[in-house]
This record gives structure tokens, sequence and C-alpha cells, in this order.
């Protein structure tokens, strides 16, 4: 069982810590050249030693998802946005390792793509979470407009329920902003913003990675 798939496949927190604790040595483990005979871990031990993964992304994404087992909501949007950082930027930076590729540029879209996709999943679960009773949207933005976590649970539709989704999604819009915008301001600021420069005309070379994160998303 992967770290991303326990907290929806337990009944008890106790079943998901033990798990948590599994995928924790299974890591150590690995970094020693001694995986576990599981076929995930192995594949894992695979890719670590072909691509000289860094060990510090797994401990953040096992480190979060264990303190996600608490079935709380999110106190506020950067909390959610720490939790997307730790969890999806993670996987993202482990991408760009395997790909050779280092650089700061890539790695700041990773952040913000990562934290995009961790609110887009956090809005796209809530109708399934509303059917457990249970709400993880951020506390702060609820309050904001007046919402309670029992509104949701119910489906109401009204505005001022509207308007919670509106902000969080918006917050997520944000993020894809910072990646599209980023690198053409910076490098428009590199040429004393000559809008004719000939580097401004260069194809972005992070585009493989925005059509992998759509792909990966099934958005186009």
């Amino acid at each position: 069982m992967y770290p991303f798939q326990i907290k929806d496949s337990i009944t008890q927190k106790t079943t998901g810590l033990m798990r948590m604790q599994f995928w924790r040595k299974a890591v150590e483990d690995i970094y020693c050249n001694n995986p576990p005979h599981q076929p995930v871990a192995v594949a894992l031990w695979r890719a670590v030693k072909r691509h000289n993964l860094s060990k510090m992304w797994f401990t953040k994404i096992i480190d979060e998802r264990e303190k996600n087992l608490d079935d709380r909501a999110y106190r506020n949007i950067q909390e959610l946005e720490a939790y997307a950082e730790n969890t999806q930027s993670a996987l993202l930076y482990l991408t760009l390792e395997m790909l050779g590729v280092k650089d700061i540029h890539a790695d700041h879209a990773a952040s913000h793509i990562g934290k995009a996709q961790g609110i887009v999943t956090c809005l796209r679960a809530t109708p399934y979470h509303c059917t457990r009773r249970k709400v993880f949207l951020p506390m702060d933005i609820c309050m904001l407009h007046g919402v309670s976590q029992e509104d949701f649970i119910r489906c109401k539709q009204e505005k001022n329920v509207r308007d919670v989704i509106y902000d969080i999604a918006s917050q997520a819009h944000i993020h894809l902003e910072h990646v599209a915008l980023d690198d053409y301001l910076y490098n428009i600021r590199k040429v004393d913003f000559n809008i004719f420069h000939p580097s401004l005309q260069k194809r972005n070379t992070l585009l493989p990675l925005y059509l992998y994160i759509r792909t990966w998303k099934k958005t186009y």
C-alpha cells in the first residue's frame, strides 16, 4: 500500500501509522541498499540507484501523509498549500531528478504546479468525502463566508457555499499563473524589457514539464 493510498484504505489511525512506519523503514532500507521484498519497494530501490534520487523528498511525503491521518480540516489555505508542497510538489521534484533536470526555475514551476494540483485534488475529493461526513476544506475560508461543514455534508448549493469553492479554486489558479508567467517575466527583465530581444523568442525549456503535468491531470 503506497503512502498516498493509506488514508482512504483504513478505518483506524493506528493501522495507518503502522503502514506509514513500514514505508518509513522501507525508505531507510532502500538507501542502505537492502530493500524489503515488496514489488513497489524493489522498483523504488532500482529508481533510486539509477537516478540518485534524494531521500529527503520521500521522507517529506511520508511525514506529511502521516500528519494527514488525523482526519481534520485544514485550518487555512496555507496549511493546504504546505501539504501539497510536501506531497505533490515533492513528487515533481523527484520527477525532475529522474529527468536529470537541475534548474531553479524548473523547481519553482514544480512547486507551484504541485500546490495547484494539491488544491484541485482537495476540491475534487470534496463530494466523496462529504458522503463520509468529512470535510477537509480550509476552515478560514469557510468561516469567512459563514459556511459550516454541515452545509457541505448536506450538499447545499447556496452562493456562500459556491464562494468558498471559488476562493479556493482561485488560489490554485494563482499558482498556475505563476508557472505560466514567471519564466517569461524573469527573461524579459534580463534583457532590460526589450520585447524584441532574440532570447525571448526561444522555446520554453520547461514546456515538456508543463505538458507532462497536464497529461497527468488529463487536461489540455
